[in-house]
C-alpha cells in the first residue's frame, strides 16, 4: 500500500498529549498553539507525498491541494508531523474541515477550491537518511526551521519557551478558533503513540436543560443511560440541541435511569423536539452525512437543569458544544427557561494570520 522509501515509513503513530490544568514556569517545555484540525503526518520521497491520519489511514484523496502545496514547502526526503486545518473569515472552522471527508471525488475537488486547507507543521521526524526520533525536541525544531519553506498554505507553528507568553497565547489565540496550548519536552525525544506532551485546553461551564436521553448501547432500554441530551434556548424562545453529557460510571448510568424515569412520563407531550412541525435549528439524532438513519432517543419533560463543563463551541449560530460535555452538578435552583445562549462565553475575535506570526495583540 505504501511505497515511501524513507528511514521512517507509514503508518506511524504520532506523539500524543495528556491534559494538564495550568501552564507551569521553569518546566523545560516548548509551548505551541494547539490547532483544532486533523492530525497529519507527511512523508515525502521525491515527487511522492503521502498524507497519513492519526489512525494510520491515507488522506491524499481528501486533500489533494495540501499534497501539492507540500511539494513546494518540503525538502525532497522528509517526514514531518503537523495538522490540517481549514479557516473561514480569519478563524479555524472544524465543520468546514470535516466536510472535506467525502466519498465523491467531484465534491472533494470542488471543496479543495472553495475551502482549501492549510498545513501547520510542528515537528520533524526524519530528514534524508537521518531518523530524528531520538533527537532532542529543540534540535528537531531548529532543523525544521532550516528546511521548511513556508507558503500561503504551509506554515510553521509558533513556538516559545516563555511560559508567560504561552499564557497570553492561551487567552488570545482562542479567538481565532484554536484549542489551547501544547507543551513539548524541550530536550525530549519524539515518542510515537506515547502521551509525552502536555495539553492545556479551555474549559467553561454552562447550565443546560436536560431535554432527553439515550440508553446505553450495551444495556436493555430502561436499564442504564448512555447520555443526557442538552438544550439551550435561543433569542426566539426555541430550545435547540447543543450536545450531550456522558462518560458516567456503570453504577451512575443505572442510578440515572431510575432518577429520571418520572420525567419520561408524558415526556413527548408538546416537546419541541418530538414533532417535526417545530422549527428548531438544532435537532437531535437527525440524519446527516455521518449517519444514514436517525438515532433513537427518549424525550423528557423539561424540568431538570444540569451544569456541565465544556471546552468551546462550534457551528455558527445557534452553536453547539464541540465535544461531549462533562457533568458537574444538578441545578435545582435554575428554571429551564433561564438556560439561554447568552451565558456561553465567546472569545474575542482574533485573526488567524496573527496566530501564525505568533502575535498576541487582539484585533
Amino acid at each position: 500500500m505504501w511505497s515511501v522509501a524513507l528511514p521512517l515509513t507509514p503508518p506511524v503513530q504520532p506523539m500524543l498529549a495528556k491534559p494538564a490544568k495550568s501552564i507551569p514556569d521553569g518546566s523545560g517545555l516548548v509551548f505551541e498553539p494547539k490547532w483544532d484540525g486533523f492530525r497529519c503526518l507527511v512523508f515525502r520521497d521525491g515527487t511522492e507525498v503521502t498524507l497519513q491520519s492519526r489512525s494510520g489511514k491515507p488522506l491524499n484523496r481528501y486533500f489533494p491541494e495540501a499534497a501539492a502545496a507540500l511539494l513546494d514547502a518540503l525538502p525532497d526526503r522528509v517526514v514531518v508531523d503537523g495538522e490540517l486545518v481549514v479557516d473561514l473569515d480569519g478563524r479555524l472552522d472544524f465543520d468546514a474541515l470535516s466536510e472535506r471527508i467525502h466519498p465523491a471525488a467531484s465534491r472533494v475537488n470542488m471543496l479543495a477550491e472553495k475551502t482549501p486547507s492549510r498545513f501547520i507543521t510542528f515537528d520533524l521526524l526524519a530528514l534524508g537518511d537521518d531518523l530524528l526520533l531520538d533527537t532532542p525536541g529543540v534540535d528537531r525544531r531548529r532543523r525544521l526551521e532550516d528546511v521548511l519553506t513556508t507558503t500561503d498554505s504551509v506554515h510553521l507553528t509558533p513556538a516559545t519557551t516563555d511560559a508567560d507568553l504561552a499564557r497570553q497565547w492561551f487567552t488570545i489565540f482562542e479567538g481565532a478558533g484554536l484549542d489551547g496550548v501544547m507543551g513539548k519536552p524541550a530536550d525530549g525525544p519524539y515518542t510515537p503513540n506515547k502521551r509525552t506532551m502536555l495539553k492545556f485546553k479551555h474549559s467553561r461551564t454552562a447550565d443546560c436543560v436536560v431535554a432527553g436521553l439515550r440508553w446505553h448501547k450495551d444495556s436493555v432500554p430502561g436499564e442504564a443511560i448512555g447520555s443526557l441530551m442538552l438544550g439551550l434556548y435561543d433569542h426566539t424562545g426555541s430550545l435547540n440541541h447543543v450536545g450531550v453529557v456522558g462518560s458516567f460510571t456503570v453504577a451512575r448510568r443505572r442510578e440515572l435511569a431510575e432518577e429520571l424515569a418520572e420525567l419520561m412520563v408524558n415526556g413527548a407531550d408538546e416537546h419541541p423536539w418530538a414533532s417535526k412541525e417545530h422549527d428548531i435549528a438544532r435537532m437531535p439524532g437527525s440524519i446527516s452525512r455521518w449517519r444514514t438513519t436517525e438515532q433513537p432517543w427518549v424525550p423528557l419533560r423539561l424540568e431538570r437543569v444540569v451544569e456541565v463543563a465544556y471546552e468551546h463551541t462550534e457551528g455558527g449560530y445557534p452553536s453547539r458544544f464541540r465535544h461531549t460535555a462533562q457533568f458537574q452538578r444538578w441545578r435545582p435552583d435554575r428554571e429551564p427557561t433561564s438556560c439561554t445562549y447568552e451565558q456561553l462565553e465567546e472569545p474575542a475575535r482574533y485573526d488567524l494570520d496573527s496566530v501564525l506570526r505568533g502575535e498576541v495583540k487582539a484585533r
